[in-house]
């Protein structure tokens, strides 16, 4: 077989099964835009490289699957960046195929060249730079394997413009990369894990994104109903066990509930499942739990003891491992454990709205889960709505909550949200998002348009960045600098502009009625909610305390 090397991305990219690009086509990737004409592949035009990115996100956490994006040169592989670092912290499998200048003006710093290579080595779990069209038959196949398999993760691949239109020769095709996680955890590492959990009077299990990316979430729901064991979440693993179940006890960290902090501070047995430890989660790292032995089980060497030293650890794949440490567990009820949890949840639950209005960012929230298919995708953006909603909104099954964990980044939520319906064109999609941050991807709204997919977002409008200004408000002396917007777009009309439905919730004579038509009629729709400014979301934790230290 005698084919261009672009001729032969798009032949590997097909026999992993990717039936659409997402991307921006410039002068070093044009040998590929001009190759996917002649592909089964279709293509998604994004109008910014990051939101590109995010779309391919969108797709990728929404199925667990590997999304591919293509960007140009220069600019275009430097706008990808964020996404790709985003990608990187929350362990999300896409691959980013970046056009680069030919081989021989590399180094000249010519027209739209930047060392791809070197700047997303920090923030990648693997990177390429192609040499040969050769190469490709090897890169291609690998890229995939190292995305899926382990810890997943973002790769990168830099092409050069003539390694795109050179010839490549060949007999076969490669065979196309798999996830490889293996199948043989530590049984000794695993009974021991056993007898200490058997031995605990007030164990939890903390979860993390990992339960999720490693599919994991029916394991963990038979392991804590067997041994009574109550789970708290990460922001990241929330949706991985059912959040009205007796057993869930919240999620915890900076914004999490009250008993669940409370409750941490008694366990006598931590065991971490697929966590980082992030500093969110756990504030003052040294005094969280602190009355707990910890057992860290994650598929990444590298995150075990990085933060908290533990007593016994594993490393291997969670969905094996659980799978073999819930036939070793016993039985268990924990009446008295139980029960004490139920009392605390009573005692210290989220606090109520003090008022009814609909406008409230709780009450938002409560109505459009009440009106909201069942089997809804939600996206957010970064702020106080990101919060709200993951103490809020109740998420009973895996990859129906897309958020920014690690990085949290601002402009995540609409283009997210356009690759969860890429990926999903049967089931609703909702953003939450807020003002500050629809703005910064507000130019994919022209391919919301494109697309047309059943896709509502919803913007809590309070004219400002509004968690930095709660920050101020209470750690800077009311210092409001930078945080206060002077004007005011109109988001309902901006959407219209695109050829999008717009609502302004305030000006509805009905309201919640808006919100059913929102969520119900077919094709995309923008709501710009107008919440008050006052509005902050509690419990928090200040930067740098103890968990049990919450205000508010």
């Amino acid at each position: 077989m005698k084919m261009t090397g672009a001729e032969l991305i798009t032949r590997l990219l097909e026999r992993q099964g990717i039936n659409k690009i997402i991307g921006i086509p410039g002068s070093s990737n044009l040998p590929l835009y001009s190759a996917l004409a002649e592909s089964a592949i279709s293509y998604v035009l994004a109008r910014h490289e990051q939101g590109a990115g995010f779309i391919a996100q969108g797709i990728a956490r929404s199925t667990g699957r590997p999304a591919v994006c293509f960007t140009t040169s220069g600019p275009g592989a430097t706008n990808a960046i964020t996404a790709i670092a985003d990608a990187k912290l929350d362990s999300v499998p896409i691959i980013v195929i970046t056009g680069q200048v030919a081989t021989g003006m590399m180094g000249t710093d010519a027209f739209q060249e930047v060392d791809t290579y070197g700047l997303t080595i920090p923030i990648t779990k693997h990177n390429f730079l192609v040499r040969t069209p050769d190469e490709l038959l090897k890169i291609i196949p690998e890229a995939f394997t190292l995305a899926m398999s382990g810890r997943p993760g973002p790769v990168v691949i830099d092409i050069p413009r003539d390694v795109q239109t050179s010839m490549v020769e060949f007999d076969m095709y490669p065979a196309p990369g798999e996830k490889n996680n293996g199948t043989h955890p530590d049984m000794d590492r695993l009974e021991r894990i056993a007898q200490k959990i058997n031995s605990s009077r007030k164990p939890i299990l903390y979860i993390g994104g990992g339960i999720i990316s490693s599919d994991t979430c029916a394991g963990l729901y038979a392991l804590s109903k067997r041994n009574s064991i109550p789970v708290t979440s990460s922001l990241m693993g929330l949706g991985a066990f059912p959040s009205d179940n007796p057993l869930f006890s919240g999620m915890l960290g900076m914004h999490g509930a009250r008993y669940t902090n409370y409750i941490l501070d008694e366990a006598d047995l931590l065991v971490a499942l697929g966590v980082r430890f992030d500093d969110r989660a756990t504030g003052k790292a040294m005094e969280f739990a602190p009355n707990a032995s910890v057992i860290h089980i994650d598929i990444d060497q590298a995150e075990i003891d990085k933060i908290r030293e533990t007593d016994l650890n594993l490393i291997g794949d969670l969905r094996h491992s659980i799978k073999e440490l819930v036939h070793l567990v016993e039985e268990n009820r924990r009446e008295d454990w139980m029960g004490y949890i139920a009392s605390m949840k009573k005692e210290f639950p989220y606090p109520e709205p003090q008022s009814d209005s609909l406008f409230h960012p709780v009450n938002l929230l409560r109505a459009i889960h009440s009106r909201a298919d069942k089997k809804s995708i939600v996206t957010t953006d970064v702020g106080q709505h990101q919060m709200w909603t993951a103490q809020y909104y109740p998420f009973n099954h895996p990859r129906t909550l897309l958020t920014s964990g690690g990085l949290g980044t601002m402009g995540f939520g609409l283009p997210t949200a356009i690759g969860a319906a890429i990926a999903n064109p049967d089931r609703r999609i909702i953003c939450i998002s807020g003002d500050g941050s629809f703005l910064m991807n507000i130019q994919e709204l022209a391919t919301l348009k494109d697309l047309e997919p059943d896709l509502t977002v919803f913007i809590m409008n309070n004219n400002s960045l509004g968690l930095v200004r709660q920050q101020q408000e209470l750690f800077f002396g009311k210092k409001y600098v930078s945080s206060l917007f002077g004007s005011n777009p109109d988001f309902a009309g901006i959407a219209e502009k695109f050829g999008i439905r717009g609502i302004n919730l305030e000006l509805e004579n009905d309201p919640m009625r808006a919100i059913e038509r929102s969520l119900g009629e077919t094709g995309p729709c923008v709501v710009n909610v107008p919440v008050s400014l006052d509005d902050n979301v509690f419990p928090m934790v200040p930067p740098g305390s103890a968990n049990r230290e919450m205000i508010g």
